[in-house]
């Protein structure tokens, strides 16, 4: 199977779901385990994609300037600090580690 065929395959597996979707009855969307369920999974599936840009590098495992960022981003939303604040902050942490050659 080329890549093509999988990346179709892929957009038309997709669109399947996604026309489902309408099949579904809406009392059935509105309970109220589905809409919990729903709010747990986007935030399983975001912190999944932070973990895996944060420590991952292809198939390896990286532990570089990226850490200790993402850790001075995470304390900072916990003092509930605006999200400028925040992102400015890790940034300069991960930039100072790199020109003081303290991480990669």
């Amino acid at each position: 199977m080329s890549l093509w065929s999988a990346i179709l395959l892929a957009a038309l597996i997709c669109l399947a779901l996604k026309a489902a979707g309408y099949l579904v009855p809406p009392r059935v969307l509105e309970a109220p385990r589905t809409a919990r369920i729903s709010d747990l999974l986007t935030v399983a599936l975001l912190a999944a994609l932070v973990a895996v840009q944060t420590f991952g590098d292809g198939q390896a495992i990286t532990v570089d300037a990226r850490v200790p960022a993402l850790l001075v981003a995470g304390g900072l939303l916990w003092l509930r600090q605006s999200f400028l604040v925040v992102v400015v902050a890790a940034a300069l942490v991960a930039a100072l580690l790199r020109v003081f050659g303290l991480a990669a």
